[in-house]
């Protein structure tokens, strides 16, 4: 690493500056702290607004984490209290940065940690990238989250680090799919004037090219703004050009516009395949019988054949505990939230020195861990500060009066099994 590291932490510094006005005090204090330290980890996700899907488990994780963090974590011989301050992005970048800034500079957290699109990433990693704290982050594709943050090939970040999948992935799971229909190769693109709508409609580094490639024929409208109301302009295009399939990247609230005034409009495409907008249950089920059908990326399941390094429940257990507890159906981002803390954890107990924040930047690069989203290694990955997980391809399927998402294609990671076969809409 080409930045040095202050070796004194910040709390440290504080310790002794006040030392000399209260030193009983301090030194009671530092006695305790010294017999039982305490690592702060800061969590930023959307709880509230427009994403707030995204962090529909996170009241479960966290407790479940919380919990498994409350007998301590054994680092070199000590044991070392955890804390977890979680702190609501309201779906905002702004807010995602003024959190994670106060989360920085006046919790004074250790490591920071966030999840759930680049509205939420990009600015919290921002934020550990300038004040040098480590930070680890996931659910947002690879290429929104490196590009995004004027990530430079061959160089990368000093302390902040992602694991997820990428859009050469979810493109490979959307053709996997489409190519097993047999319906026309013309598709219609839905992609917003934000980040990750940037990143998957890019001519040279989103869907454009590998759609070419495999013989499909792009219908691109262009940028539209999130939270439209009118999508005419969009359906009109599809209908000119023949679409029997629409894709994009949309958050659920732009696409129950869009799907609601394609019916109106007598716009009835055979495959509909949204990244984002279509992760979640609660949208779906939104949707009434016009939710049956629609696909989608799928990148945890109960269905995935992992389990957590740091409790050892199965994916499966994982989502049936969720919905025990909740009485809601699993969602995608449990299991990525759950290997979030699982690479925590892994390492707060690998880290030479946990006041020493290059220490753990050390052990972040270092990590090989099975977790219950599949393997994560920084040591194997297609950019710096990137490593990649498992991607498959799933459609929504109503059975009886509920809906579940079935895995339909997996040749992009074999190792999770197909579960129905994929079929049209209408």
């Amino acid at each position: 690493m080409t930045r040095t590291f202050k070796t004194a932490t910040r709390r440290g510094f504080i310790a002794g500056a006040t030392a000399a006005i209260a030193a009983p005090a301090i030194l009671r204090a530092t006695r305790a702290y010294a017999a039982n330290p305490t690592l702060r980890i800061g969590n930023v996700s959307p709880r509230t607004g427009p994403l707030a899907g995204f962090a529909e488990a996170d009241e479960y994780v966290l407790q479940a984490i919380q919990q498994v963090f409350s007998a301590g974590l054994d680092n070199n011989g000590k044991t070392w209290n955890v804390e977890i301050i979680s702190k609501d992005s309201q779906s905002n970048p702004n807010r995602a940065a003024e959190v994670a800034a106060d989360l920085i500079l006046g919790d004074e957290v250790d490591i920071i940690v966030a999840a759930s699109t680049p509205d939420t990433v990009n600015p919290v990693a921002d934020q550990a990238e300038i004040n040098e704290v480590p930070c680890i982050t996931t659910d947002c594709p690879w290429q929104p989250y490196f590009f995004g943050r004027n990530g430079v090939p061959g160089e990368g970040f000093e302390t902040t680090y992602h694991f997820f999948w990428g859009l050469e992935d979810v493109i490979a799971a959307f053709l996997d799919m489409w190519d097993k229909t047999g319906v026309a190769k013309t598709v219609g693109g839905l992609f917003p004037n934000d980040a990750d709508g940037n990143a998957w409609g890019d001519a040279e580094l989103g869907l454009p090219k590998p759609l070419a490639a495999a013989g499909y024929t792009l219908t691109d409208p262009g940028r539209y703004q999130p939270l439209s109301d009118d999508f005419s302009n969009q359906i009109a295009a599809f209908k000119a050009a023949g679409c029997e399939i629409v894709t994009g990247n949309m958050i659920p609230p732009d696409f129950a516009t869009f799907w609601s005034q394609a019916a109106q409009q007598g716009f009835n495409p055979k495959v509909v395949t949204i990244g984002k907008a279509l992760l979640f249950p609660s949208v779906i089920e939104s949707l009434g019988d016009r939710g049956d059908g629609l696909s989608t990326e799928v990148w945890w399941s109960p269905h995935h054949p992992f389990s957590s390094s740091l409790t050892g429940i199965s994916s499966k257990q994982l989502a049936e505990g969720y919905t025990a507890e909740s009485g809601r159906p699993w969602t995608q981002p449990l299991g990525f939230k759950h290997a979030l803390f699982e690479v925590v954890a892994d390492v707060i107990k690998r880290a030479d020195d946990l006041e020493d924040p290059s220490s753990i930047i050390s052990a972040i690069t270092s990590t090989n861990l099975n977790t219950i989203v599949g393997p994560v290694n920084w040591g194997d990955g297609p950019m710096n500060n990137v490593t990649k997980t498992p991607l498959v391809g799933g459609q929504w399927q109503k059975s009886g009066d509920a809906y579940e998402l079935q895995i339909v294609a997996n040749s992009t990671a074999p190792e999770v099994p197909v579960t129905a076969d994929m079929k049209l809409l209408g």
